[in-house]
């Protein structure tokens, strides 16, 4: 059995034609409508899984081409994050069998292809068992940016290849910031071992995690398929679980910036070193009369933002090496005015916040802040 898998994600085609191919069929991806009609007329499939916005022809013009100019009656299936009533009846007017929102698990794309083939399902155990692929096709393309300096004996690859496997649609950038020591083969070999889910950006001097942040973000911009962009420390002090809550939050909104907040409170693990919480705190009261805006926790390592967010903000280097999330702020407040920026600003709390040993952030470099802090200031 043939099938045409149209997405112009390249991690979700990818992961859809592996877990297809596992259930022992041939798959023929395309990443743009004018290539998926292509692919039919070369290969004449069972069965279509498009999406809906694609470049070039849309999964609508897909449709009428197959059912009005080719005349088929095969089964399309139209997966797509849209979830507007008068988009999904559109689709089945003009020929759709099915209709499959995203997110969605790859287990139950498998079980909706097979019934509209009319072939057996495969019990839920052996589906379980496809641990390889297993796992959620995301709603949109999300890429993180994941700055790692001299990360060689702390990096959690278990971790956060967990992550890249049960989760379609993140791309992991992995940025060397100049390491003395042998992280950069481990993101290289981590590399290897998950292909079109984790890249590495090698920068050959430390510039400080500002800047590596920057250039990993602007490396991921090239990637057209991405809706989001944010970024994530190394320890994973800030989880997983805890970023996808942001993720869903920007989608779902018309934020253009949300960012994790520390912030302790009940039903919530924030565990701190006590010293470096009152100091905190202080440069915390300065940042707030800066900015001009009442945030609670700035210098959290976990945001995302929107894609022309990204490419506004960091298309220049920022003034300082650790404290360039204020810098951030008073660009966006620079871009939309004061008066509309609180209201593109989502500050999260987090369910959980662990300081993990080995932070390169020193308590000396904590009150070298405050002079970063005056530069700011005076900058902007």
């Amino acid at each position: 059995m043939k099938i045409l898998a149209a997405d112009d994600q390249p991690i979700i085609l990818k992961s859809l034609k592996l877990k297809l191919e596992q259930g022992g069929f041939e798959v023929f991806g395309a990443s743009d409508g004018n290539e998926a009609l292509k692919v039919f007329d070369e290969e004449m499939p069972n069965l279509a899984i498009l999406d809906l916005n694609m470049p070039e022809k849309s999964g609508f013009d897909v449709i009428k081409y197959i059912r009005e100019v080719a005349k088929s009656s095969i089964p399309i299936i139209i997966m797509s994050g849209n979830d507007d009533e008068k988009t999904i009846l559109e689709a089945f007017n003009l020929g759709a069998d099915d209709y499959i929102e995203k997110p969605v698990g790859l287990n139950e794309v498998a079980v909706r292809v097979r019934r509209l083939l009319k072939m057996p399902i495969m019990a839920s155990s052996n589906l379980e068992g496809q641990n390889s692929n297993s796992g959620i096709i995301q709603k949109n393309g999300i890429g993180v940016v994941i700055p790692c300096y001299n990360e060689e004996s702390r990096l959690k690859t278990a971790e956060f290849s967990n992550f890249v496997k049960n989760n379609h649609g993140y791309l992991l950038c992995f940025v060397n910031d100049g390491s003395k020591d042998n992280t950069l083969n481990v993101l290289k070999d981590f590399e290897k071992q998950n292909n079109g889910s984790v890249v590495v950006y090698d920068c050959e001097k430390n510039g400080g995690k500002a800047e590596a942040v920057r250039l990993g973000i602007l490396h991921l911009l090239k990637d057209k398929s991405l809706d989001y962009i944010g970024f994530l420390d190394a320890d994973l002090s800030t989880n997983f679980d805890d970023f996808e809550d942001l993720a869903k939050t920007i989608s779902g909104s018309n934020y253009k910036l949300v960012a994790g907040s520390r912030i302790s409170r009940m039903g919530a693990n924030i565990i701190k070193q006590s010293s470096r919480g009152i100091i905190s705190k202080t440069i915390n009261f300065i940042i707030r009369k800066i900015l001009g805006m009442e945030f609670q926790d700035t210098q959290c390592g976990a945001k995302i933002m929107t894609r022309d967010v990204a490419e506004n903000l960091f298309n220049q280097p920022f003034y300082t090496r650790w404290i360039f999330d204020v810098e951030i702020f008073l660009r966006m407040k620079k871009h939309f005015g004061a008066d509309k920026v609180q209201s593109l600003i989502s500050e999260q709390p987090l369910k959980r916040w662990v300081h993990e040993d080995g932070s390169k952030l020193s308590m000396k470099d904590s009150f070298k802040i405050i002079g970063q802090l005056y530069t700011i200031y005076s900058k902007y």
